[in-house]
């Protein structure tokens, strides 16, 4: 396959590719889905390494962080899941609209 870039012949055409790019907003759904997952994963493989390697426990940390988890159980394992894939929609859901307004802000300044 040959991946070439467009050739931009004026300075009109440059100015509307640097445009596109800073009028594009940042979509929280797919943001919100990538933090959920990677945060949940942490969640599992923190579990695996406690019961792996007791005496580097971290499932305190997680007690603390996470309502109604407790060292373990299955149902507290499925509530820990839901809460940490939960943070990564807060985070998400928090930082996104900052920043796509930080971005769009951006524009006026340029």
């Amino acid at each position: 396959m040959n991946y070439t870039t467009p050739v931009l012949n004026n300075s009109t055409q440059v100015e509307q590719a640097s445009l596109v790019s800073k009028n594009r907003k940042v979509r929280i759904v797919p943001i919100a889905m990538a933090l959920g997952g990677f945060i949940a994963i942490s969640f599992v493989l923190c579990v695996l390494f406690d019961l792996w390697f007791p005496q580097f426990a971290m499932y305190p940390a997680w007690a603390l962080l996470l309502p109604g988890f407790t060292w373990i159980s299955w149902g507290s394992f499925f509530i820990g899941l839901a809460e940490s894939f939960a943070y990564g929609w807060y985070i998400a859901l928090l930082f996104i609209p900052l920043y796509n307004f930080m971005n769009s802000r951006g524009k006026t300044a340029n």
